[in-house]
């Protein structure tokens, strides 16, 4: 008999910068979709600013996903307005993987 374990919530982040068209696109995409997201300025802080850095990205958006499949935690982040990947993270979400 197979048992269902939840699975936790992704944690999701958005680093963007004020006036940022491709930014606001992308927080509009995740409201849109019912993914809850956790949003941080990049010209407001350093510590956000060197995580996209250390990521290797120069422009925002970029976006982090983070979940804790049962103890091995699955991290993929992306740069720019993508539609895609946004409806990819939700259909995941909606089938609890």
């Amino acid at each position: 008999m197979k048992t269902e374990t939840a699975t936790a919530a992704p944690i999701v982040t958005v680093y963007g910068k004020p006036g940022c068209g491709p930014c606001m696109f992308t927080k509009q995409l995740l409201t849109g979709a019912g993914i809850e997201f956790n949003y941080l300025d990049v010209t407001a802080d350093d510590d956000a600013l060197q995580t996209i850095v250390n990521l290797g990205y120069q422009q925002v958006p970029v976006v982090t996903v983070q979940v804790d499949e049962h103890d091995d935690w699955f991290f993929a982040h992306w740069s720019g307005a993508r539609p895609d990947k946004i409806d990819e993270l939700a259909a995941r979400i909606k089938d609890g993987h």
